[in-house]
């Protein structure tokens, strides 16, 4: 991927969620210049297990062929809705990175508290695998996962992304998108 293009695409997939059952998620595409060029959006199960359909399902709603990049707010979305970033990878055909902000020893016993027996839910977490840490120019440290593309240029890729702070630009806009959508949703219900 050339970084210094300024056509370079990515799609940041951000969730916002209240109560129980459906999470909003908005899928942002944007150019490296900081061009907003497309919006999509999903729903996932709160607590299920649909939320990497829901991000391919995005993905392929949006019918963009020109997007170079996937970049994913969390992987673990929806009090434990697992997205796999190697299955998104491989049925998308487009690198994902999935940017997290805070250090953590991991999830797993909140796995088991919450979901008790859900060995499925367990594995698909283990297959995460480690997160590497990367600090930003803007002096911020985040945590990566990457599937498709090596996870130091996938660093340099948000790096390219982040103006200031440590959350990518398509990851923000995509944030506020999922809020605006899910109050609105919430009122029409």
């Amino acid at each position: 991927m050339h970084l210094a293009k300024k056509g370079l695409r990515a799609l940041g997939i951000a969730e916002s969620f209240r109560g129980r059952e459906r999470s909003t998620l908005a899928g942002v595409v944007m150019r490296r210049d900081g061009i907003i060029d497309g919006f999509g959006f999903g729903e996932v199960a709160v607590g299920g297990t649909d939320a990497t359909d829901a991000v391919i399902a995005l993905f392929a709603d949006l019918e963009r062929e020109d997007v170079n990049l996937i970049m994913l707010s969390g992987c673990v979305i929806a009090w434990y809705n697992i997205i796999d970033p190697e299955q998104v990878w491989r049925e998308t055909g487009v690198p994902v990175v999935v940017v997290t902000y805070e250090d953590s020893e991991g999830l797993e016993e909140e796995i088991r508290a919450h979901f008790p027996g859900d060995e499925e839910r367990l594995e698909a977490y283990r297959r995460l695998g480690a997160r590497t840490a990367r600090t930003l120019r803007t002096g911020h440290t985040i945590y990566l996962r990457a599937a498709g593309i090596d996870v130091h240029e996938a660093g340099a890729l948000v790096d390219v992304f982040t103006l200031e702070g440590k959350v990518p630009e398509p990851l923000r806009t995509a944030r506020l998108a999922a809020r605006a959508a899910m109050r609105y949703t919430c009122r029409q219900r």
